[in-house]
């Protein structure tokens, strides 16, 4: 049996033409029919969904709520501070909102949140414990 992973992060949203403008502007690769009422965006070894708020709660036969800190947060982890730094500004200028800004981390790495345009938050991160192999990868060990 293969480890567990994740494949595919979807977020509910409450503009997809917007959400899907902003992540790509952070890097994100659109591969999806322009007919369809979902996004799939294509990032390194996963794929983020972007799906209206609504429907994907019906989707998921849930009741819609706004969004806020629901206790979870996403997270890109980079090779380097510079890289984060990079990052973050690089949200920031493609409309996130920020939480709070990369710094010194108290485990001993470098790291920063941002809320996207439906209010995500996502920690963009170094961390020189957990090692990225030549594709970027994340690679906890065997």
């Amino acid at each position: 049996m293969s480890a567990a992973r994740v494949s595919i992060v979807t977020l509910g949203v409450d503009d997809l033409a917007r959400a899907q403008k902003f992540y790509e502007a952070m890097g994100w690769k659109d591969h999806s029919d322009p007919k369809e009422s979902v996004r799939f965006l294509q990032g390194n070894n996963i794929v983020l969904g972007l799906y209206g708020r609504e429907d994907l709660a019906k989707d998921a036969n849930a009741e819609p709520g706004k969004a806020g800190f629901s206790g979870v947060t996403l997270a890109v982890n980079l090779e380097s501070e510079e890289t984060v730094d990079v990052f973050y500004q690089r949200a920031i200028d493609a409309g996130a909102h920020p939480q709070k800004p990369p710094e010194k981390a108290f485990w001993g790495g470098y790291s920063g949140y941002f809320r996207d345009l439906d209010g995500h938050y996502w920690e963009i991160a170094y961390n020189p414990y957990f090692a990225l192999d030549e594709s970027g990868n994340l690679n906890l060990g065997a």
